[in-house]
């Protein structure tokens, strides 16, 4: 089976690259980042920028000029066309109260950053301590209730930036 791949180039060019292509590309890795290519008795100096592997995007200098290439496969494809997107899962913005209960510590204030995990605060409900984890990484932008504040289910307790 010859696997190949769509590459798309600047979101206008669009082509397709098989495993023979690249079993005859001419390249040279010079560094983790950069590479030397003979095309057509050509030589090009490539340098990744920057590289998104989850999204398949990689910003790429060639000979000084800088192009964004998206690659994709078969699969790729079919869970496209599926209406799924791989690795898009939905940012959470805001965090409210899971269930009424008795706000007992906030370990974050304004403006800290935190990582996925990180406990933000403990909501007491039913004489039981739940501690409220960052879904993600993110910058703390509000905190709507202290210490000792009564909450309602789905209260707005905290934003991210």
């Amino acid at each position: 089976m010859n696997t190949s791949y769509n590459v798309k180039v600047n979101n206008d060019f669009d082509f397709v690259i098989d495993e023979t292509a690249l079993a005859n590309l001419n390249a040279v890795q010079d560094s983790d980042t950069t590479f030397h290519i003979l095309n057509e008795h050509k030589s090009y100096k490539a340098v990744l920028i920057d590289a998104d592997f989850i999204q398949k995007k990689y910003t790429i200098s060639i000979n000084n000029n800088t192009y964004t290439v998206d690659i994709s496969n078969e699969l790729d494809l079919l869970i496209k066309e599926m209406g799924f997107s791989l690795g898009n899962a939905k940012k959470v913005n805001e965090i409210k109260a899971p269930m009424p209960g008795l706000i007992l510590d906030i370990n974050i204030k304004v403006g800290d950053t935190v990582n996925e995990g990180d406990t933000l605060l403990v909501l007491e409900a039913m004489k039981m301590e739940n501690s409220i984890a960052s879904p993600r990484e993110g910058v703390i932008k509000s905190i709507s209730v202290q210490k000792t504040d009564a909450v309602e289910k789905n209260q707005l307790l905290i934003e991210f930036e």
